[in-house]
């Protein structure tokens, strides 16, 4: 019997319980970047992934947008070999100058103009990771160049402080990768004994008649 002023209790969901945990890329670019009108700019689009990439089954979409709301044009992709979409836009300024079998899907857009002002997206796909990453690059153009602080104490204490993030993040990618793997194992057991579970039950229909 139910005690009065208490509700039910609805038991978890088993296979939600079991429902393996994203295994997405994780993709690392800057959220702003700024460029001197008339110069060349370098965006820098880098990913982390536990797995070798393979050019048969990489992908990259780098997509512009000239507002929030406004919709992704298509300008350069990879799919087995670096593709340039000649928007109007852009023309010829745009150059890949990464390597995706290290990681790296940057190019480079040449002549910067006022007008290319806006976000950049960049969109990563290796399998076997399941998920594709993304990554948001706003340009800001300037007419000048910005005043300069230089400090050798800063740069110093930047580049020491950088070494030291750069290290743990290799050590937490590590660890992802060998929890990533174990896990895609461990699901791909359980899929098989759940498989052969199956087979057993069925049995032999012509058994029962002999």
């Amino acid at each position: 019997a139910q005690l009065p002023g208490w509700l039910p209790v609805t038991p978890p969901n088993p296979s939600a319980l079991a429902a393996p945990p994203r295994l997405g890329m994780e993709v690392m670019a800057p959220p702003i970047i700024s460029a001197l009108n008339g110069s060349s700019v370098k965006l820098s689009c880098t990913f982390n992934s536990c797995y070798k990439v393979e050019n048969k089954q990489f992908s990259l979409n780098w997509t512009y947008q000239e507002c929030s709301n406004c919709s992704e044009e298509l300008f350069l992709q990879f799919r087995t070999k670096i593709m340039n979409k000649q928007l109007d836009r852009f023309g010829n300024r745009v150059e890949f100058t990464g390597n995706p079998a290290k990681y790296d899907v940057s190019f480079t857009l040449k002549n910067v103009q006022l007008e290319d002002e806006g976000t950049y997206n960049c969109y990563v796909l290796n399998p076997p990771d399941r998920h594709r990453g993304h990554g948001k690059i706003s340009l800001k153009v300037l007419t000048k160049e910005p005043p300069k602080h230089d400090s050798t104490v800063a740069v110093i204490v930047g580049a020491s402080v950088g070494g030291f993030l750069a290290v743990v993040i290799l050590v937490l990618m590590v660890v992802k990768c060998v929890r990533r793997k174990k896990q895609q194992r461990l699901n791909t057991d359980d899929q098989k004994t759940e498989e052969e579970g199956k087979t057993d039950g069925e049995g032999n229909p012509d058994e029962g008649t002999k």
